[in-house]
């Protein structure tokens, strides 16, 4: 046979074989499937909805990526000052959302007495809390009053990609930038001004709270607050009065003289303390600006029911203090059993007392003494044990002495 017809011969039988391999290899695998499918049809019903469900997600997650921001549906978003949240998303379906961000140097009250020349976004701090979903279009607007000393910025933690934004924000007195953003993560996240020196943008007030819901949303909650904490640096020390500068010294080696909740001493007490009802189920958006400090929050009086550490997915129960690193948020949600005078706090506690970290929450509502009653009585206390009654009589002389003495200091400090 010559060589030319074998070799035609040979790729012929081949090429029959191969057709063959892949017939047979198709058959095989529609048996395989059909006994793949009386599996599935056999398996617990929470196994097929959970199935359900993940493909729902995964059908959420591709049409979300795959369409153009351009055909979304064009909303504003809602924004609050603190201590207000924004109402919940409340959409199955992404959106490009507007966010109209303006940059504000102005002086406001730190305390009773003190002025400070605050740099805000839109005018107080925080910032105004924005309130977007999972798999959103965020085009920010953003505008420097024509009255500001120097450019300012933004810096979207919840923001993927060079700088949060900061760049593409970059601008000056009387200018307005845009940019925009896809929100790929869920979860509560800080944003702040990132303009050189960072840290004297962000200890002047320059942060506020994002939150990017779940395609599924939080949790219902009768009440939704919104609180951040920040350290401050000024020229005097606590509660010198009159108008006061900015200290970078302080700043750099980490001393505040304030450390205070939404920006000013006694924001969220007295008369602006935050209020609930007895039963209700409260969640707090807590945020820290910082620039420097990490704050150890607690509610005395309270136990949170979760929290979502850090401001993401993880999810810790019954936490009595949270730490919230600066430049960083958590979630924390609890139910108010009994009416009463709830304090914030940071528990690092002189910065409490002493420096202006405390807040309310005023729950008004019918006494529960199955879970906590009033003072039952006060009687007097005689110790009677020997090692008490031993020493009485020694130390007998030294309180006598020491009562004149109180008893003049008394008297001085009534003059």
């Amino acid at each position: 046979m010559p060589k030319t017809t074998f070799h035609f011969t040979f790729l012929h039988n081949k090429e029959k074989t191969m057709k063959r391999q892949t017939l047979a290899a198709i058959i095989a695998s529609v048996f395989a499937l059909a006994a793949c499918g009386q599996q599935a049809a056999e398996k617990p019903a929470e196994g097929s909805a959970a199935s359900t469900e993940a493909v729902a997600s995964a059908a959420d997650t591709q049409a979300s990526a795959e369409t153009p921001s351009g055909e979304l549906p064009v909303i504003d978003a809602v924004m609050t000052h603190a201590p207000e949240a924004p109402p919940p998303v409340n959409r199955d379906y992404p959106a490009k959302v507007i966010v109209k961000m303006e940059t504000i140097e102005k002086v406001m009250t730190m305390a009773d007495g003190v002025e400070y020349k605050y740099w805000t976004f839109g005018g107080d701090v925080p910032g105004q809390m924005i309130r977007v979903r999972e798999g959103d279009t965020v085009e920010v607007h953003f505008s420097n009053h024509p009255t500001s000393t120097v450019p300012h910025n933004v810096d979207f933690h919840a923001a993927t990609g060079t700088g949060g934004g900061a760049e593409a924000s970059f601008t000056a007195p009387g200018h307005t930038s845009t940019f925009s953003f896809k929100t790929l993560q869920p979860g509560l996240y800080i944003y702040h001004c990132a303009v050189a020196p960072v840290g004297m943008h962000i200890a002047n007030g320059m942060y506020g709270l994002i939150l990017v819901e779940p395609k599924g949303g939080l949790p219902k909650v009768d009440k939704e607050f919104y609180v951040v904490q920040g350290d401050f640096y000024t020229k005097g020390k606590y509660n010198d009065k009159g108008l006061q500068d900015f200290d970078m010294d302080k700043a750099i080696k980490e001393q505040p003289e304030y450390v205070v909740f939404n920006g000013h001493v006694g924001s969220i007490a007295g008369d602006n303390a935050l209020k609930a009802k007895a039963g209700e189920k409260i969640r707090i958006f807590v945020g820290n600006g910082g620039p420097n400090l990490v704050s150890s929050f607690h509610v005395i009086g309270e136990i949170f029911d979760t929290v979502h550490v850090e401001g993401g997915d993880l999810i810790n129960k019954n936490i009595q203090t949270t730490i919230v690193p600066a430049g960083g948020a958590a979630i924390v949600d609890f139910k108010v059993d009994i009416p009463g005078s709830y304090t914030l706090v940071d528990h690092s506690i002189f910065r409490a007392f002493n420096k202006g970290a405390l807040g309310q929450l005023k729950v008004e509502g019918e006494e529960n003494p199955a879970i906590m009653t009033k003072k039952l009585s006060d009687t007097a206390y005689q110790p009677t044990d020997s090692a008490a009654a031993a020493s009485a009589p020694a130390s007998a002389p030294a309180a006598s002495a020491a009562a004149p003495a109180a008893s003049s200091e008394a008297g001085n400090a009534s003059k």
